[in-house]
């Protein structure tokens, strides 16, 4: 597996929900990286990927306004647009150990896409 940086792993991770195809991020996921969000948890690559797939399937757009690194963390802010709901500013901190996304913590405020899909 060749080196990448922190934001790198980061661009891949979005670049891979925005194509809906994850088998590039499969090889950057920690054996126990863990994933907590507005909507649930995920532990291990399966869950983390099972997670992040079913997002991608709800998702309309992906659109990243920035992405600030500092060492091993990344954070990217973007707009999720999901269900036909408004886009919503969504911050994803990223956390990368031995070239691995260890951790990944997500915070928005869900309201409009609840709203959409109800």
């Amino acid at each position: 597996m060749r080196t990448m940086t922190p934001t790198a792993i980061a661009e891949l991770y979005f670049d891979c929900w925005a194509r809906k195809d994850f088998t590039d991020l499969a090889a950057r996921l920690s054996p126990d990286c863990r994933f907590t969000g507005v909507f649930g948890t995920a532990n291990g690559p399966d869950e983390f990927l099972k997670g992040l797939s079913g997002m991608a399937a709800g998702t309309d757009s992906i659109v990243v306004r920035k992405r600030v690194a500092d060492g091993s963390d990344v954070i990217t802010w973007f707009d999720l647009a999901m269900g036909g709901a408004p886009a919503t500013a969504v911050a994803n901190w990223t956390h990368i150990e031995d070239g691995q996304i260890s951790t990944v913590d997500v915070t928005f405020d869900p309201r409009a896409i609840l709203a959409a899909s109800s």
